[in-house]
């Protein structure tokens, strides 16, 4: 009898999750073909104001272009992290190759107004050691905040390997005698026609234990009356969407937070930030389902990614349009 009573509970449960699922699909798709993307062809037709979105799978490397400067925020998984016990892809290549073909000038050099490390996940900062390793590549400021471990699970200074991996790379800042800036500006300041601010400069006192995502920099970018945010790992299971979600306001375009896994994007969060354009650093099919639910059924947003697409461009033309390309590779 309890089987009975356990299979009439469940069965009907998954009916409605593959219904559900089966929505968000249709709703999905009709979202995004709101916003036409095509290939990528590096010409100006779109403007000089862009956001590179780059495809390292599933990690992070965003490049933010305007009027010649450029700055990248966090630079992808590199090759030795130390938390996996399986090899994973190493990404420093495509994102240095990425950055001297797009950034950089007839002799291969690049120079980078700015570098943010968002927080020392290796997804996130494990691509910092071979760029500032590449003497072709020069940082005007790298925004570093101190390392917390305090901050973290238990397990993450040492057994992720992240006290290593910060120490790791504010030696590389050093040796290369880049201007390395650990109290994070917490004004608006300009990149060419962007407005860039940082949020969550400062790690909450009540953060003890809840994660090293919860010591995440967001960024936000403004041209015009049009913006953007840059999620980083910010997910509302540390607290962060909670407290940032009224300060960052509404938004055109999100990056969507920790890869659109469990936790983040939440309605709330979603609710205030209200993104017409979303864009997952992930495989579209990894996005967890809550996630997928709230951007696509609460503010019908469109969800592109970068795996599948190969990398994204976002160009902010002087009208005001967003305009998406894709394969930049």
């Amino acid at each position: 009898m309890a089987k009975k009573i356990i299979t009439w509970i469940i069965v009907p449960f998954m009916i409605i999750v593959f219904v559900l699922d089966i929505a968000t699909v249709v709703l999905c798709n009709k979202n995004c073909a709101r916003f036409a993307i095509e290939k990528e062809d590096f010409s100006e037709k779109n403007g000089n104001d862009k956001i590179h979105f780059l495809n390292t799978s599933n990690s992070d490397a965003v490049l933010i272009e305007s009027n010649g400067r450029f700055a990248l925020v966090d630079a992808g998984e590199g090759g030795e992290n130390p938390r996996r016990k399986n090899e994973y892809p190493d990404f420093s290549k495509t994102v240095i190759s990425y950055l001297k073909k797009t950034a950089g000038d007839e002799h291969g050099k690049v120079h980078l107004d700015f570098v943010l490390c968002t927080h020392y996940h290796y997804d996130h900062s494990g691509g910092f050691h071979s760029l500032f390793s590449d003497e072709d590549i020069t940082v005007g400021t790298a925004y570093m905040k101190e390392y917390d471990p305090s901050v973290g699970k238990p397990y993450e200074p040492y057994k992720w390997g992240l006290q290593g991996i910060y120490d790791e790379i504010i030696r590389d800042i050093n040796l290369r005698g880049f201007d390395l800036v650990q109290s994070l500006p917490d004004k608006p300041f300009a990149l060419g026609d962007f407005t860039v601010l940082f949020f969550n400069t400062v790690t909450p006192e009540n953060a003890a234990g809840r994660g090293e995502n919860a010591a995440c920099v967001g960024v936000k970018l403004t041209k015009g009356e049009k913006s953007a945010f840059l999620a980083a790992d910010i997910t509302a299971s540390t607290g962060l969407e909670q407290e940032l979600k009224d300060s960052i306001g509404k938004v055109e375009l999100l990056k969507i937070g920790h890869h659109g896994y469990y936790g983040s994007s939440s309605r709330p969060f979603v609710k205030v930030l209200r993104p017409e354009i979303s864009i997952v650093t992930n495989r579209l099919g990894k996005i967890y389902p809550n996630v997928k639910w709230n951007l696509t059924m609460t503010v019908r947003s469109a969800i592109f990614a970068t795996f599948d697409n190969d990398g994204i461009i976002a160009s902010f033309k002087d009208g005001g349009e967003i305009v998406l390309t894709n394969h930049i590779h």
